[in-house]
């Protein structure tokens, strides 16, 4: 990995892990509802997106959308706000990105691509540490918010797939931001958590689709082509860790022994997953 490739990926972590705390922040402060903090945030989105593309704007125009990229951001969105109403910034990272990998290593599995022993032990001791955390206990996360995390990762999953053959990262993202909108706006009206709006909410939205979301996209759609499906599962688990300490410092959540024990599993899978040999 590259220099510039290794800052574009940095950069675009930290983006991912702010999401997290900006949603948790938001969602879990009851300044605004899950609805309305996703469909402000992809809008937000699309606008610092378009803003990017504006040298280049006439080359984004509806046959430039893809439909098979709008529909999973769409999805992740609205699981991944609804799923924060009941888990915590580094727990639901880590159910997050943990099924991120699960789903980008199948795709590489089923195109022909074979980790070596040493990134499968890696692998298998982050999966390994992902079951533990939210496996049945006391200090298990609820269901129903760890299942939509995880519908939340898989949608991920495919939607950075898609991405890793973009030519123009930034107009391309803009367009499926664009595309996402209206799958966004119609979950406003489905029924769900009373709608709540404050000040303070809006601006977590707006932060999150403006600068963790727009530009933290765009910037890991420049990184995606320069890493193997592998690598891209595997660099995204650093999220949680980041989340994880987020939270604690900046939200006053917890730091749980499962969530301490999990995060060491999932992290070390990661060490030996892209370690050199």
């Amino acid at each position: 990995m590259n220099a510039r490739t290794l800052l574009l990926t940095a950069c675009a972590l930290l983006a991912f892990a702010g999401n997290s705390l900006l949603c948790r922040a938001a969602i879990g402060g009851h300044t605004i509802d899950p609805a309305s903090f996703t469909f402000v945030r992809i809008l937000a989105g699309a606008a610092m997106l378009l803003a990017l593309a504006r040298g280049r704007i006439r080359r984004l125009d509806p046959k430039r959308a893809n439909f098979g990229s709008a529909l999973p951001l769409a999805v992740y969105a609205i699981a991944f706000a609804l799923a924060y109403v009941g888990l915590t910034a580094g727990t639901g990272a880590l159910i997050l990105f943990g099924s991120v990998q699960l789903t980008m290593l199948i795709a590489a599995w089923r195109k022909g691509e074979r980790p070596h022993a040493r990134e499968w032990l890696g692998i298998a001791l982050a999966l390994v540490g992902l079951a533990w955390l939210v496996a049945p206990g006391l200090s298990a996360p609820p269901a129903v918010s760890a299942a939509l995390m995880a519908l939340a990762g898989v949608a991920w999953g495919v939607y950075s797939l898609h991405g890793r053959g973009a030519t123009d990262a930034v107009v391309e993202t803009a367009s499926n931001f664009v595309g996402a909108l209206p799958v966004v706006a119609l979950a406003t009206l489905l029924p769900g958590p009373p709608r709540l709006l404050s000040w303070p909410g809006f601006g977590f939205a707006v932060a999150s689709g403006a600068l963790a979301s727009g530009l933290g996209y765009a910037l890991w759609y420049q990184a995606l082509p320069r890493l193997t499906a592998v690598r891209a599962s595997a660099v995204q688990l650093a999220v949680p860790a980041l989340a994880a300490l987020g939270g604690v410092l900046l939200l006053g959540e917890h730091l749980s022994p499962r969530l301490v024990l999990a995060a060491a599993l999932i992290l070390g899978g990661i060490g030996l997953t892209l370690a050199r040999r």
